[in-house]
């Protein structure tokens, strides 16, 4: 660990990193859990006083962290962003003091600093590149480092921009370091989390000198945690499952012939099986075929054109090459034979995305229908082989999947690399949207909670009472347990206190 921050916190218990197969028995970061309080996320609608009950309830239930992700517009006069008011500032007092009460650490956030945001609308001018932007967000930070110098670093942290993205690393890193230098100018050793880039996805490297924390946050896969969400993508997006099995959408054509492959379902599928495909997109001109075993059942051309017809939208390629167009539409041929083997190929063209596939066998009584949700991978990702079993718990067996390991290697890896440089690393937001069924929520917090308890890393749910939250979720598919005026999700809170 970083002198500056073994020093600042030493009046905390320090831990020790546990990698995935073993302790390293290096010093670590306080493993601090808990919460995003977000009563100033947004100066037009949410801008409200932070609650007691909040930070008493968090502490009864065995957390001990806050983080709170502010607008700065909630603390300056007129709206003039030169200009402080010092009596709004009072409500933040007022959390960082019930932190001290109830034995909580705070961490201030920046979700809107002067001159960036993820929320709408953006900032007139860009921290990133605007020396008056600069100026304005570091004397925001110098505000609350002299109001809070001498509080230690155990109860309180700063935590400088929300999920930075589109924006260069030399830039980023360069303000990040204003800010850091501007901080400590006026408190040397207040603990600091910078966030990482790609919306948390990503550590800096280049901000390891600092000797400051980085924060990550978690939202993959992002078909699971923001399904039906305000991501416009995610109104056509398949139900979300966990694991989630890797199997390509794409079927490229003779475009693309080194990966021209099909998408084979191999097992034992009866005569009079209704067989369902949702084409989703097509790029160009595509020719879609369905084999049974070794004979061609199916066949559709697909050439999308201006104005309007069997797609939903069709939008004009660069050059003039063509068009590519969101079908979105079901389409469906019946087995006349039973077969072993269905082979789903593009013939020709460019590139075509399946999203679904789904079977329902003759004579169904139940009308159930067995779907194969087809996921976002890569699209240069070869087809693969799915095996069907309809009385298997799962019916259909993929050779990759996402799962635990899946966001350890494509993710998590990187951090724990970082961290490995004597970086603090914490995950400052996770969670899911309440549109995703509860067991499959459960799961995948379950095995990135395990991660993050064997990497050594904190973690901060997004958020406490809301759509992502453990209370008042208004999740569909819980049955909720009345706490102190709340709706509680008595299963997700458990989960979380055991990691």
């Amino acid at each position: 660990m970083p002198k500056r921050l073994f020093l600042c916190l030493s009046v905390v218990t320090i831990m020790t990193y546990t990698s995935i197969s073993h302790a390293i028995g290096e010093p670590q970061f306080p493993r601090w859990r808990g919460f995003n309080l977000i009563q100033k996320i947004n100066a037009d609608r949410h801008n409200g006083p932070f609650h007691e009950e909040d930070f008493q309830m968090i502490s009864e239930l065995g957390f001990n962290f806050v983080r709170l992700p502010m607008d700065y517009r909630c603390w300056i006069k007129n709206k003039d962003w030169t200009q402080i008011d010092e009596d709004a500032l009072k409500e933040i007092d007022q959390a960082v003091a019930w932190g001290k009460k109830y034995g909580i650490h705070v961490c201030l956030n920046f979700h809107r600093a002067p001159g960036w945001t993820v929320a709408s609308p953006p900032e007139e001018r860009t921290v990133w590149s605007d020396t008056a932007a600069q100026r304005v967000c570091a004397m925001h930070w110098q505000t609350f480092a002299r109001r809070y110098k001498g509080i230690p670093s155990s109860e309180l942290s700063f935590n400088l921009f929300n999920e930075p993205h589109d924006v260069e690393e030399p830039a980023h890193d360069n303000v990040v370091t204003m800010i850091v230098d501007s901080i400590r100018a006026v408190d040397p050793d207040r603990l600091i989390f910078s966030d990482g880039t790609m919306w948390g996805l990503l550590p800096c490297e280049g901000l390891v000198h600092l000797e400051i924390g980085q924060s990550h946050h978690c939202y993959l896969p992002e078909q699971l945690t923001h399904y039906r969400s305000w991501v416009e993508e995610s109104k056509t997006w398949p139900m979300p499952r966990w694991p989630l099995p890797l199997v390509n959408r794409y079927l490229h054509g003779d475009a693309k012939k080194i990966i021209q492959t099909p998408l084979v379902i191999a097992g034992d599928i009866k005569k009079g099986t209704i067989i369902r495909i949702r084409v989703h997109q097509v790029s160009l001109h595509s020719v879609l075929q369905v084999y049974s075993d070794s004979s061609k059942i199916w066949e559709k051309d697909f050439t999308p054109g201006p104005g309007a017809g069997e797609w939903k939208k069709s939008d004009s390629l660069p050059g003039g090459t063509g068009f590519a167009a969101l079908y979105d539409n079901d389409y469906t041929v019946t087995l006349a034979a039973p077969a072993k083997k269905l082979q789903f190929y593009n013939l020709k063209g460019d590139w075509m995305t399946v999203t679904e596939i789904g079977f329902l066998p003759p004579r169904s009584r139940s009308k159930k229908e067995f779907v194969l949700l087809l996921d976002n991978v890569n699209d240069n990702y070869r087809q693969s082989t799915v095996t069907f079993n309809p009385r298997a718990a799962d019916p259909f067996m993929a050779e990759k999947y996402r799962d635990r390991d899946w966001v350890w290697n494509r993710w998590e890896q990187t951090w724990w690399d970082l961290a490995m440089k004597g970086v603090p690393v914490m995950v400052q937001e996770f969670g899911v949207l309440n549109k995703t069924p509860h067991d499959v929520t459960l799961r995948w917090m379950e095995d990135v909670l395990s991660l993050w308890k064997k990497a050594g890393w904190g973690w901060a749910l997004w958020n406490l009472e809301g759509s992502f939250g453990v209370m008042d979720s208004k999740r569909k598919d819980v049955v909720y347990e009345d706490y102190k005026g709340h709706k509680l999700d008595r299963a997700m809170l458990e989960l979380l206190k055991k990691y």
